[in-house]
């Protein structure tokens, strides 16, 4: 793209960045809700969601790699570290809606704040991710994510449970 074109289309390589993650962020939110299903338990609700995320990253391995090269890119330019955290700050954010969205669909609850457990989700992730495009072991990265739907589905507690801690 020629200076004048990308100037055009935006004001500072910041501003390219935010548009891009939030791009990325949406086409990963969008992936996933096209799969969980409506009225499910917890678990499989995050299971559906996890292994979405996962087809997501084996569709396109190239992507995630800028992905993550953008992340490192910002954390180490002065000036652009906010873009790392406006990132992060996105996906948790993204991660916690579809959480919230699956507790209010099986009429249940966490047992902590739902950004803590978005934020478990998002490390999960991220963590698979990079080990998915360094071994391409899509049967352990399935593994490991049926283990943290497993681990975090624990951390819901039924309506009425949490009706009692209230009284």
């Amino acid at each position: 793209m020629s200076l004048a074109s990308f100037h055009y289309a935006f004001r500072s390589h910041s501003e390219m960045m935010t548009e891009l993650i939030q791009y990325v962020v949406a086409g990963q939110t969008a992936a996933v809700l096209a799969v969980v299903p409506s009225g499910a338990d917890v678990r499989s609700a995050l299971m559906a969601g996890l292994d979405a995320f996962l087809d997501y990253v084996i569709g396109d391995p190239g992507h995630e790699q800028v992905m993550q090269e953008l992340l490192q890119h910002a954390l180490r330019t002065p000036g652009l570290e906010e873009l790392a955290r406006d990132q992060y700050d996105r996906y948790r954010s993204a991660v916690a809606e579809l959480l919230g969205d699956a507790a209010a669909n099986a009429g249940v609850s966490w047992s902590i704040p739902v950004d803590e457990v978005a934020r478990i989700v998002v490390t999960v992730t991220d963590g698979v991710t990079l080990g998915w495009l360094a071994d391409r072991d899509t049967e352990g990265a399935r593994r490991i994510l049926a283990f943290a739907a497993d681990a975090v589905a624990r951390l819901v507690v039924s309506s009425t449970a949490t009706e009692g801690m209230a009284s």
